[in-house]
């Protein structure tokens, strides 16, 4: 972080402050909810039990504290205590739903008013208090249940305080999920608490102006984070809802907004149900985008590229590539150099993956999750198609990426075809890399081709200088395939060939067509629901560009053997207390 932003920060901070302590100045205002609302946040109850377990996973920090407070527990990083003060983990403690829930999810509320409800200490930030606000009004019987008047009268108190602070400072949010965290709460206080019914007209214009500017005519995002984007889909039927209920509607960009993306999310789904894990998202939280798609009401499915990118499906198996440039300028700070990787999910079972974020697990493992080695596509002379900036000011942004990549899908009766290129390595090589892929009708095969091409004069004088720095002996490339680390991979005698079994007993066969080595090397499997990355295995395809066109084609294939039916009920094993 450069200087000047970290005044600037420093600065929101302190009006953030000041703003949270003048509205605790203001009075009660507030005594009851004008209509309880029915629960629309989604909890799972394993992840509810194991924090009345005092096991505390928040932030992919895992802090064992059997009868702590939680408020006396030592944030391990700024991750960690975000997420406790936005209280999404009421959601899961709601979930479980019994007396030792209830009584935590008291003891833990009504101890944060003891300590911060007037405005002091962390948590003060519009996002987290949007968060916090939507949390305490939809689960607010679970919450109040058996209390005192006197707790009531503090419950109601600090949620006036935190809606007077939203009314003030949701403007200071960031751009894009943060800001629509904090309108969401002020929509939640506005139509459900008494007396503040003035707010839910500001939150609703701001709604409408913020769709209208971050969600562009296909119902993206900058960021092209899918799992964002569920995110921000969600917070606006929440939102939509919660003022439909109070006899308001929305401003008309909020429900376009909604009717755009809905399409766009079908799209990024596997067949599995889950989300492709691109730009630093992952697979989204269980039952959230199908929660998300039935309250919207939309039923319209998205042709072509959605949000760049490309979904092919035949049978039980769909394929998702990323089709376009890397998101650009402040929208690349989260983004990966991932153009023209892709993923394969096979029924229930992710086969072909990518590594994922690893924010979660400190700064370099997140740098590594946005190399393009990190994904499921061709690297060129061990580096990334796009590279990390090297401006001071703004560093995790990113600089020299592809910025023209041509896509195209075609359907036919028996398959259906993606066709894309990109130029990342056209100005560093002369090279581009183009990258077919043919997914038969049934989803039993997926057929691929890489090519570097070096098709211009200039393009061709470029490589051969890079040819000549070799001593011609040519310039390497690998073609990554990140297996999931579900996946049994087995190499064949020839080394032509790997057998992929999968925990549904599914077999996929691996094969490779020459022009070049195959290898089965180690990898690893990025999410932020672990406490730690997995290990996993890629398939390495290796070899040497010496002439202006190298061509290396591959397929995946299901066994002959492999049922075209199969009966999989069992869930991914999880890792203890992480996953449920």
């Amino acid at each position: 972080m450069s200087h000047s932003e970290s005044l600037s920060a420093r600065w929101t901070r302190l009006r953030n402050r000041i703003a949270a302590r003048r509205a605790a100045l203001l009075g009660a205002g507030v005594t009851r909810l004008v209509t309880p609302p029915e629960p629309r946040s989604i909890g799972l109850v394993a992840r509810g039990r194991r924090l009345c377990a005092g096991r505390l996973v928040l932030g992919g920090h895992l802090v064992e504290a059997p009868g702590a407070m939680l408020w006396d527990v030592a944030a391990p990083d700024a991750g960690f205590a975000a997420e406790a003060h936005g209280f999404g983990w009421l959601d899961d403690l709601a979930a479980a739903g019994d007396a030792a829930a209830r009584d935590r999810a008291q003891e833990w509320l009504w101890e944060w008013i003891a300590r911060y409800g007037r405005g002091r200490g962390p948590g003060w930030a519009p996002e987290l208090a949007g968060r916090r606000v939507i949390r305490w009004i939809n689960h607010a019987a679970f919450v109040l249940r058996g209390q005192s008047p006197e707790a009531e009268a503090a419950f109601f108190r600090t949620l006036a305080v935190q809606a007077r602070f939203l009314g003030w400072r949701w403007q200071a949010a960031a751009p894009g999920l943060a800001r629509f965290e904090a309108l969401t709460g002020l929509v939640h206080a506005g139509v459900s608490l008494e007396g503040m019914a003035h707010l839910a007209g500001e939150a609703r214009a701001g709604l409408g102006r913020e769709c209208a500017q971050r969600i562009d005519a296909g119902g993206a995002i900058p960021s092209r984070n899918p799992e964002e984007l569920l995110e921000v889909f969600t917070l606006l039927t929440w939102s939509a809802l919660a003022l439909r209920e109070a006899g308001q509607s929305p401003e008309e960009p909020h429900w376009r907004a909604v009717e755009r993306i809905a399409p766009c999310l079908r799209a990024l789904r596997h067949a599995d149900g889950g989300l492709a894990r691109f730009h630093g998202g992952g697979r989204g939280l269980e039952g959230r985008l199908d929660a998300a798609l039935a309250a919207s009401g939309v039923a319209a499915r998205a042709t072509g590229l959605a949000m760049g990118y490309a979904r092919l499906a035949g049978g039980r198996t769909s394929v998702i590539v990323d089709a376009a440039p890397p998101p650009a300028g402040e929208g690349s700070e989260g983004a990966h150099a991932s153009t023209l990787a892709f993923e394969l999910t096979s029924g229930r079972r992710p086969v072909i993956v990518n590594c994922g974020s690893g924010a979660s697990f400190g700064a370099e493992w997140r740098r590594a999750g946005r190399a393009t080695p990190s994904h499921s596509t061709l690297v060129l002379a061990g580096c990334s198609s796009a590279r990390l900036s090297d401006d001071r000011r703004h560093p995790d942004r990113l600089s020299e990426a592809p910025r023209d990549v041509p896509a195209q899908i075609t359907r036919g009766s028996e398959r259906v075809t993606f066709e894309g290129g990109h130029d990342g390595y056209r100005q560093s090589h002369g090279l581009t890399h183009a990258r077919r892929l043919d997914l038969a009708g049934d989803g039993r095969l997926l057929e691929g081709e890489d090519m570097l091409l070096a098709i211009e004069a200039a393009d061709k004088a470029r490589f051969d200088g890079a040819l000549a720095a070799t001593r011609r002996h040519g310039l390497p490339f690998d073609i990554r395939f990140h297996l999931h680390p579900e996946v049994s991979a087995t190499p064949d005698e020839t080394g032509t060939a790997v057998s992929l079994l999968l925990r549904s007993g599914e077999i996929w066969i691996f094969r490779v067509e020459g022009g070049a080595a195959l290898a089965l090397r180690p990898g690893v499997y990025l999410e932020k629901t672990r406490l730690k990355p997995r290990a996993a295995r890629q398939i390495v395809l290796s070899g040497l560009a010496v002439g202006y066109a190298t061509r290396v084609r591959w397929s995946l294939a299901k066994a002959p053997q492999t049922p075209v039916a199969i009966r999989d009920l069992a869930g991914e094993a999880p890792e203890p207390g992480t996953e449920d």
